[in-house]
């Protein structure tokens, strides 16, 4: 359990209120409300449909909102793009992983922000593979992460090493929020561990907030701070892990529970 999560003091780092989303005549979001912590994992589950990638794609500036308010550690702020969310310090990890197969773990953690090589050869657009390859190194160093090479290309590698490799990447360059939409929904359970634990370290070493998006309600009671449920676009219910049971959030996620009628889509 996260020491700044358990403390009542904690900041929030992100806040979002009355989120609204249409498409066409479908509503994805009917005036979703969610709350991060500053330095917590705080799941979010729902059935499909519920409204679950739609928020997170508000937050990583993907989707544009119809209506209601984001702040970023108390201050509004406008995600109109991927760029303004990677500039608030917003990374994001797709069920995709966006990896360039063909590349090395470290060329991948450093895309887009290569290193240039000093001098002439960098103006000329040259990259320093070696700087990459060590500072990667130690990133995934730091983190625990054992790779076989760093100089082979992730297609070479498990799922796990690879949604280690995504979850490193966006650990290196998020400064406030980490997203991870469904970051083990397609490995086995040795691997599930690794990444599940690698989540945590990453909260603990760095002190990211994490959005965990998950269907598994064993993982999320393993691994989560707070949890947030969502059903037809509304938050139905959010608590404390330890006020969770499985039985609990399924009511929830199917409507039955008093939590949704007594909470009128409000945060607890």
């Amino acid at each position: 359990m996260s020491v700044v999560q358990d403390a009542f003091s904690a900041r929030i780092a992100l806040k979002a209120t009355g989120i609204r989303k249409n498409y066409g005549f479908v509503q994805a979001l009917a005036g979703a409300n969610f709350e991060l912590r500053e330095g917590e994992i705080h799941a979010l589950v729902g059935d499909n449909g519920a409204g679950k990638s739609t928020l997170i794609k508000v937050f990583s500036g993907v989707v544009q909102a119809d209506a209601g308010s984001i702040e970023l550690f108390g201050s509004p702020i406008t995600l109109s793009s991927p760029a303004d969310a990677l500039e608030a310090g917003i990374e994001t990890v797709y069920q995709d992983l966006a990896l360039g197969v063909d590349l090395t773990p470290g060329e991948n953690i450093f895309l887009g922000r290569e290193i240039a090589r000093k001098g002439v050869l960098g103006r000329l657009g040259f990259v320093d593979r070696q700087a990459m390859r060590r500072e990667a190194g130690e990133h995934l160093h730091d983190l625990g992460i054992d790779l076989p090479s760093g100089r082979v290309p992730v297609d070479t590698l498990s799922g796990g090493q690879r949604q280690a490799v995504a979850v490193a990447r966006a650990s290196a360059w998020g400064r406030t929020v980490l997203i991870l939409d469904e970051p083990v929904a397609a490995l086995g359970h040795h691997q599930t561990e690794i990444v599940l634990n690698l989540m945590k370290q990453v909260r603990d070493e760095k002190g990211l907030s994490i959005i965990f998006i998950s269907h598994s309600i064993p993982q999320v009671l393993e691994v989560a701070d707070r949890i947030t449920v969502l059903r037809l676009g509304r938050t139905v219910l959010t608590c404390d892990v330890r006020e969770a049971g499985t039985e609990m959030l399924v009511a929830a996620m199917a409507g039955v529970s008093d939590a949704e009628k007594d909470s009128g889509g409000g945060l607890a």
